[in-house]
């Protein structure tokens, strides 16, 4: 069978035996809405198990309305000025809020990418700032030890608006939600303590309940109470496909089964061979973002199979801290080690990583050095169709085959 899938900005054909049956897996259609803004409006008029809520704030209150940075593809722009309106039918006065960019911990924003993130008109009517990871006030710990150190500006409000995109997160299960508060506008120490979860067995893409990382995210609001939130499902265009907005687990819940509804993929069991592409650029400029197709397709390969990864990673590495782990450390099972022992944000992706090659082996098509993958611990190739071939006369000639060109966004799963 003939197969194309996308690599850097290109499709790459290359072909597999019919003997070994292969299964393309791609994320279902998603339903055309009116538009994006019509599509929040909806949701905002038929909040989930919430009042409306022109019906919680009242005039006089602080406000703050917590969404993205730069570094995700939330398109605010969007959601604010429907969430702006919704306040002034409740004679909220714009003096009284503020939008807050939950960095995390990724650096500030320039002036200019706020006015992009929220349009000028947004920012030239209420306040717009981004929170600081180290101007936070503590506010307890949660069952496990995480502190709650929550940026002051959002503690100190009276009421507090989150806004998120939903999409698969390899280790809090998915985004949105209360991760707007932690991680968004929480502290270094209380980062690094929740994200140390991630190497738990439960802590993976598309899993919730029992999940410690979001089970932590979600305890914070016993601490930091959230009034209401707007959560969108994006397309493959990053268009919004779906809103939810009210309570901020019941309505995060229904993004999130919508999500599903289009991107996960059920599978009778693991393949022999998963060949798998980002979807290509930008999701495979570097090995630092191909690592989230990597642990998306993770449970479509068996264990001892063999991942095919076509990811162009031009830019190398992709990050200093990551770049730093992989060369500090000759094996998986160091990286593991290491993590355990001194979680560090970047290095957690390397530890991510080294999981699934505990698993499985992963074949790399890709412009990046040979001994840069090497060092990764990953078998390099330059040649799709060759590494292909690789992989299949190694598996044998009865070997199951998966092909999944979107990995970026799909989640093929068991039941």
């Amino acid at each position: 069978m003939e197969f194309k899938i996308k690599y850097f900005k290109d499709y790459v054909p290359f072909h597999v035996g019919d003997e070994h049956h292969p299964i393309e897996l791609n994320p279902r259609e998603c339903p055309a809405v009116e538009s994006e803004e019509a599509e929040v409006r909806r949701a905002l008029e038929n909040p989930i198990d919430s009042p409306k809520l022109r019906e919680i704030v009242h005039p006089g209150e602080k406000i703050v309305i917590v969404t993205s940075d730069v570094t995700r593809p939330m398109p605010s722009w969007v959601v604010v000025p429907c969430v702006l309106d919704e306040l002034e039918k409740a004679g909220v006065e714009d003096k009284d809020v503020t939008v807050v960019f939950g960095l995390g911990s990724h650096r500030k924003q320039t002036e200019e990418e706020m006015k992009r993130l929220v349009g000028e008109d947004v920012y030239n009517r209420v306040k717009c700032i981004d929170s600081d990871p180290d101007d936070v006030e503590h506010m307890g710990y949660c069952k496990n030890g995480t502190p709650v150190d929550i940026f002051r500006t959002v503690a100190d409000a009276d009421r507090r608006i989150l806004l998120g995109n939903v999409e698969y997160h390899y280790f809090a299960g998915y985004s949105g939600g209360m991760k707007a508060i932690m991680p968004g506008v929480s502290s270094r120490a209380a980062i690094q303590a929740n994200h140390k979860n991630m190497i738990s067995p439960d802590s993976y893409a598309g899993h919730l309940e029992g999940n410690p990382v979001r089970d932590d995210i979600e305890e914070v609001y016993d601490f930091c109470p959230v009034d209401f939130i707007v959560n969108v499902a994006l397309d493959d265009h990053k268009k919004i496909a779906f809103a939810a907005a009210g309570h901020h687990v019941t309505a995060h819940r229904e993004a999130c089964k919508f999500l599903d509804s289009i991107y996960k993929i059920k599978i009778d069991k693991p393949a022999d061979v998963v060949i798998v592409s980002t979807g290509g650029y930008p999701k495979d400029i570097n090995l630092y973002q191909a690592q989230k197709s990597i642990d998306n397709v993770k449970h479509a390969v068996r264990e001892g199979g063999i991942m095919v990864l076509a990811a162009s990673c031009k830019e190398g590495y992709g990050s200093d801290v990551f770049g730093r782990w992989i060369q500090q450390y000759d094996t998986p099972d160091e990286r593991i080690a290491a993590i355990h022992e001194h979680f560090e944000l970047g290095g957690h992706k390397s530890a991510a990583l080294a999981l699934v090659q505990k698993k499985c082996d992963i074949y790399m098509v890709t412009d990046m050095d040979d001994a840069m993958v090497t060092k990764a611990n990953m078998t390099p190739f330059h040649d799709l169709q060759e590494a292909v071939d690789a992989a299949l006369n190694r598996m044998g000639k009865d070997c199951s085959v998966y092909v999944v060109p979107i990995g970026g966004s799909t989640l093929p799963m068991e039941d």
